[in-house]
């Protein structure tokens, strides 16, 4: 007999416990409402002494998000087989005006179900906690669960094996959901009051096929099973870090714990040790002639006493709160420099240029070239291989021939290899009109070529935009017949004046004879 799917939920629940603590430990640090402590969104949310992990983990996802998933531009293209497109050599460019159509309208769709809004509460959920499962359902909207509302089992290799998301339901929305009444045995609690459901989802993989259904108290709800293929399975399982070996990935606030701790607790201490050193308290002595009522009388005015009598106590601190600044202060900075905010990058001088800036900027963001090659794996090609059968299944797009055309994805990590290949170019082209000059530079390189291979590396659809060698000569040679005119024109205007002013006079001679 298989076992229980809420048995088999416990026990996940019991190997995902470990993670869940450091992602409790992380969020209480940074963002606490995107991963409350025991799932108990009544209670206060712990509030931090330190915004250094709020603005990091804000300016980090964003930054995610809008070179994963850029604005007004495709993050894909299809890619048509090549032994395919010599066989359709002469259609070439109608197949590719074709997939370019299809790739505008994946867009369209992203920009359509506004998937922007949940695809930011992911990234964040990725940063802070490290996992997150995403649901993507026939209208193409996303939900987004939680760590601890899931339990995830991989292969060896990484890949998912089963998927266990447990949500509460109560039975009126049972009822309106499935149109039927919850199992008898899902009855009130001991109280009387009504009991909530306990709704699983289960996703599994099986015969290289999803397959997913749904039970409550242990009872497959009906008409609830679908199946899948792998590739397009609407369920995914997301990770920020794989590590081998285990189900569940890490975050990147994992990594800069330790410092956020100290940040933490050094802000608590300095904010308590000034609120102490604000506190202002008057002592008189007590066998002095000044009396504590002229100590608190109002301001400007006047009362007999010795001002020797009266005494402020003080926080002889000022050094140690100086140390503790500045441990504070190169926490911040390298918390900075690892979040990718601005502070982190630019140097402490009088003057830096801007370039500098970029090109800092430019070395720590490649430095996330590895959790861009797991999105695109685990984010980006799903979700388009999803929305694209989804979008096939609704008639919008053609339905292809099985391996013959494949999104690849274009920006995140490829998007960095494009432009490093796109900054040597400039450097290379720049050197070499240095050293040579510009006429030399224009003689050997190829400058159609050379703008196409900048603008591809830069991400710009060079579509049209760049002139091909037949244009540009096709206008030399327009340019050179235009100047030729201009010059026989010229030529034949000083004779052609002579001839004019020779026949007037001789017209006249001819009126006066």
């Amino acid at each position: 007999m298989p076992e229980q799917t809420s048995k088999k939920y416990t026990s996940g629940a019991r190997r995902r416990q470990c993670f869940l603590e450091r992602a409790w430990e992380a969020a209480e640090l940074t963002l606490p409402f995107i991963l409350p402590r025991n799932g108990d969104q009544d209670s206060d949310l712990p509030t931090p002494y330190q915004s250094i992990g709020a603005r990091g983990v804000n300016s980090l996802s964003s930054k995610f998000l809008l070179t994963l998933f850029p604005p007004n531009s495709p993050f894909m293209k299809f890619q048509i087989d090549d032994f395919m497109l010599e066989e359709l050599n002469a259609q070439r460019a109608p197949v590719e005006e074709g997939l370019s159509s299809m790739e505008r309208a994946i867009s369209n769709e992203v920009d359509a179900k506004a998937m922007r809004v949940p695809l930011n509460e992911v990234l964040r959920h990725l940063v802070i906690t490290g996992n997150c499962v995403v649901y993507v359902n026939p209208e193409n909207k996303l939900r987004v669960f939680h760590l601890d509302q899931f339990c995830v089992r991989r292969d060896p290799q990484g890949e998912v094996l089963e998927i266990i998301v447990k949500e509460e339901m109560s039975r009126e929305l049972y009822r309106d959901v499935f149109g039927s009444n919850p199992p008898k045995d899902s009855g009130d609690s001991s109280e009387g009051t009504e009991k909530p459901l306990d709704l699983y989802t289960v996703v599994r993989r099986k015969d290289k096929k999803i397959h997913v259904h749904q039970e409550v108290n242990n009872q497959k709800i009906p008409k609830t099973d679908s199946k899948f293929p792998v590739e397009k399975s609407p369920w995914l399982a997301l990770r920020y870090n794989a590590i081998d070996g285990e189900d569940y990935g890490r975050g990147f606030v994992e990594e800069y714990l330790g410092d956020l701790q100290a940040a933490e607790s050094l802000n608590r201490s300095i904010l308590e040790g000034t609120a102490a050193a604000a506190k202002v308290i008057f002592l008189v002595k007590p066998n002095g002639t000044t009396k504590m009522k002229s100590v608190v009388a109002a301001n400007l005015s006047v009362r007999q006493g010795n001002p020797d009598d009266v005494g402020v106590i003080q926080i002889e601190k000022f050094n140690d709160f100086r140390v503790a600044r500045e441990t504070l202060e190169a926490i911040e900075r390298r918390l900075s420099s690892a979040f990718l905010l601005l502070e982190g990058v630019q140097r402490d001088a009088e003057r830096v240029t801007a370039e500098e800036i970029r090109v800092m900027a430019q070395e720590i963001d490649t430095s996330k070239g590895g959790v861009y090659t797991l999105l695109s794996h685990e984010l980006q090609l799903p979700l388009v291989k999803r929305i694209q059968a989804s979008l096939e299944r609704q008639k919008k797009l053609p339905k292809l021939p099985e391996g013959t055309v494949e999104p690849v994805i274009i920006t995140g990590f490829e998007a960095l290899g494009r432009g490093n290949d796109a900054n040597k170019m400039a450097t290379f082209v720049q050197t070499l009109t240095n050293t040579l000059g510009p006429e030399a530079t224009a003689q050997y390189i190829n400058i159609s070529d050379f703008a196409k291979r900048l603008g591809v590396g830069f991400g710009i659809d060079m579509k049209g935009l760049v002139k091909s060698q037949d244009e540009v000569q096709q206008e030399q040679q327009q340019a050179a017949q235009q100047q030729q005119q201009a010059e026989i024109l010229k030529a034949a205007t000083p004779n052609a004046v002579t001839q004019g002013g020779e026949a007037i006079r001789e017209n006249q001679q001819n009126v006066q004879q």
